[in-house]
């Protein structure tokens, strides 16, 4: 296939995707003023609702100034040359394959995050503070990003790197030794993100002793579950929404409530959102998950070891030396498509193991304390309840809150 053909389809690819995306969004936004269900009819009152409604219509409105924003950006640097510029630029630094993509993506990444920040800023600073969820301070923020840049450029820059060194030394084979060093590395961030990771973002306490660590620990008994890692994160200095999680496995398994989540649940509903985590845990979608990702990374790499010597691929995106950190943006689009469609199997999936945690909760707690728990966590975040299904189809990684509720009722 030759390079102009090529280029032709990686636009039609990013076109195609903004065109859907924004229809969806669009079918989206048109029920948002519809009747709620009379199983969700104590979520709102008259005044929060419209507050919702509110909410949903200016998150909509921000994000088709970003999505559009974002996709002529994109489509621009194709038609222009930016990704040609870009490279001449990492060219000039040095003569060293690795050295120039580091360099490459290291502009791509910085320069796409200066762009993008002052919307984020307006995300969190006007729209999130207009609404009551915003508790994050500038001086906050600008760490965040700054720790991001960091975390992204040291983790990002040496697998890149090792990368780029399995390909000149094994050739097409690279894909192999990439596949292992990604599997360790997302088993080490499996077991040890909470330890690892999030320090530098929060600070994570243990649950104290008390009604809500006793009445934790009396389920956990209960249902054979040894839990012995119970940690509050102060999500709080933030946002005001609310969260809990389940990570690592074995003896580094540990549950993570939010601040928040403690401060807005009864003791019974805290636990019944533990028992929901417990239930992913019994039912082994942790591990499916985690098994499933890995093979799909090897799917993809051995994909890409197909395209990555093709110089077309490189041409395509408008560069004029071919090469590895060429071929991966143009493979990148190119894949987008395949994406799209296991991450419509990975959404089904994750809805049916929400179903069965929620039915695990049910069965082994208590199914009242949840549904409230749910209509809680749903109306302080203003979230939306009447989803069009075609949106949920594509996007939702839980079933909507009707359906989870329908479903704990059953």
């Amino acid at each position: 296939m030759n390079t102009e053909i090529l280029f032709y389809i990686i636009l039609t690819i990013i076109t195609l995707q903004f065109i859907v995306e924004t229809y969806l969004d669009f079918i989206n936004s048109k029920r948002y003023k519809e009747e709620i269900p009379k199983e969700l009819g104590d979520v709102y009152d008259k005044e929060e609702y419209a507050k919702s409604q509110a909410y949903k219509q200016t998150n909509y409105n921000f994000g088709l100034l970003t999505s559009t924003f974002s996709f002529l950006l994109t489509f621009s640097f194709l038609i222009f040359g930016g990704f040609e510029w870009i490279d001449s630029l990492a060219r000039s630094f040095s003569e060293h394959p690795i050295i120039i993509a580091l360099v490459f993506f290291g502009i791509i990444m910085i320069g796409s995050d200066i762009v993008t920040t002052p919307f984020s800023y307006y995300a969190t600073f006007v729209i999130e503070e207009k609404f009551g969820f915003n508790k994050t301070t500038k001086k906050l923020f600008v760490l965040d990003k700054l720790k991001g840049w960091l975390m992204t450029a040291l983790l990002g820059g040496v697998i890149l790197a090792l990368i780029l060194w399995f390909f000149d030394w094994a050739g097409t084979n690279f894909w192999i030794y990439a596949w292992i060093v990604i599997t360790i590395f997302t088993l080490i961030m499996n077991l040890f993100y909470s330890k690892l990771i999030v320090p530098l973002f929060n600070k994570q306490t243990p649950l104290e002793d008390g009604s809500l660590k006793s009445k934790i620990e009396q389920y956990a008994v209960s249902v054979g579950f040894e839990l012995r890692n119970i940690f509050i994160i102060d999500g709080s200095k933030r946002s005001t929404k609310a969260n809990a999680y389940f990570s690592g496995f074995g003896k580094e398994k540990r549950i993570t409530l939010y601040d928040t989540l403690v401060n807005d649940l009864t003791e019974d509903e805290v636990v019944a959102v533990l028992a929901h985590e417990v239930g992913h845990y019994k039912r082994k979608h942790i591990i499916f998950n985690l098994f499933t990702s890995i093979l799909l990374t090897g799917f993809t790499l051995f994909i890409l070891s197909l395209f990555i010597n093709t110089p077309q691929v490189s041409l395509a995106i408008g560069v004029s030396i071919p090469s590895f950190h060429a071929a991966l943006v143009g493979f990148g689009i190119l894949y987008s498509p395949i994406s799209e469609i296991t991450g419509l199997i990975m959404n089904y999936m994750s809805r049916k193991f929400e179903y069965e945690a929620d039915d695990y909760a049910k069965y082994t707690f208590a199914a009242a304390p949840l549904i409230s728990s749910l209509k809680k966590l749903s109306k302080n975040s203003l979230s939306n309840l009447t989803p069009h299904p075609a949106y949920v189809f594509m996007h939702y990684s839980h079933p909507t809150l009707l359906q989870r509720i329908k479903n704990l009722k059953a």
